[in-house]
């Protein structure tokens, strides 16, 4: 059994981030000894640094839809010498060119743009093996006589640090020692992925009246329909967007007995961190990006219209959101917190 020194090109989105750990645990069932540092931007750091099986984030400065040819050969040349091999996870052409520059013999991608040469390990999709999106990634580190079986998944698990959340949970005027729930309203994609914030302000009524704390999470972005939600629910959820870093918010999950979240970065980080979650599903398909969990429920209509892939609804009326009803998503998570409460029991 070979041991390989692995350069990963990782994927410019917080979900896919925190999948992509999926394909890190095999390579270090391959091999225990298998290196693995992550070429990433700086925003990624907090997800990485989180996960047992990455040595090291090799920040990189890149921005979105540029080439920028001088800094990856900067980059790449800086790599020369140290590794064996190279998993290039986005589809582009830029993407392959730091582990060309570094000279890595073995560069392994699937056929994207034009790119025959930067890569010379180049695989075909197959999505029929491989539909999911945690799948495709896991395929690209499994080993040549494995091409044609469908890849074992290994669900993410993010480490937390207690007194980092501690402190986190203090900043906020968080009481650790209460029952709570997390909201994520947010989705990056747009808004055929964001269930009404109307929606969420009632559900924060209803775990309010049982005695929950409701904290919202989000980006900075988020803002605007945290604050819908909040004034939704009468002042029952406090909003913490914007208010929280991205390391913050995975040390905080930790704390809550259940999220409810659209299809986010943030749904995939709430599972990463073992919390049960309640993820709700628009214009994309819960088949291709599931929170990797056994303790999840999914809200999905599946509408003649659904999936259709698109960041706004092309009809206008998003009613694969607007016809979810909180009482469906209410129960889902009451669900939920009774598998957990049966399971401390038992």
């Amino acid at each position: 059994m070979s041991t390989d020194k692995i350069l990963i090109i990782g994927p410019a989105w917080v979900g896919d981030m925190v999948m992509v750990q999926s394909l890190f645990i095999a390579l270090k069932r391959q091999n225990p000894s298998n290196t693995i540092d992550v070429v990433a931007p700086a925003w990624s750091s907090p997800v990485l640094s989180r996960m047992p099986e990455v040595r090291q984030v090799i920040e990189v400065n890149l921005q979105h839809g540029k080439l920028q040819l001088v800094e990856r050969y900067r980059v790449g040349k800086s790599l020369r010498g140290e590794y064996d091999k190279a998993i290039i996870l986005p589809r582009t052409f830029k993407s392959a060119l730091i582990p060309y520059f570094a000279k890595i013999s073995n560069r392994i991608a699937y056929r994207g743009e034009m790119r025959y040469g930067i890569v010379n390990d180049m695989r075909e999709l197959d999505t029929e093996l491989t539909y999911k999106a945690v799948e495709k990634y896991l395929q690209l580190g499994a080993e040549p006589g494995h091409l044609k079986q469908a890849p074992q998944i290994y669900y993410p698990q993010l480490n937390v640090d207690e007194e980092k959340r501690h402190q986190a949970a203090k900043k906020l005027g968080i009481d650790e020692s209460t029952h709570a729930v997390a909201f994520m309203p947010g989705a990056e994609f747009g808004p055929s992925k964001q269930w009404p914030g109307k929606y969420f302000g009632e559900l924060a009524i209803r775990f309010k009246q049982q005695g929950y704390n409701v904290y919202v999470f989000g980006s900075p972005k988020d803002k605007s329909v945290g604050e819908e939600i909040a004034q939704a629910s009468n002042g029952d959820a406090l909003n913490f967007c914007g208010q929280t870093s991205l390391e913050e918010v995975v040390d905080l999950l930790s704390l809550v007995k259940v999220a409810i979240t659209n299809d986010s970065g943030l749904m995939h980080i709430a599972a990463a961190v073992g919390r049960p979650v309640v993820a709700i599903y628009g214009a994309i398909t819960p088949k291709y990006t599931p929170p990797l969990t056994d303790k999840k429920e999914i809200q999905y209509l599946g509408l003649e219209c659904s999936p259709c892939w698109k960041k706004q609804c092309p009809y206008g009326h998003y009613n694969c959101l607007n016809n979810i009803e909180v009482d469906k998503v209410y129960e889902s998570a009451q669900r939920l917190l009774e598998k957990k409460v049966a399971a401390i029991e038992t």
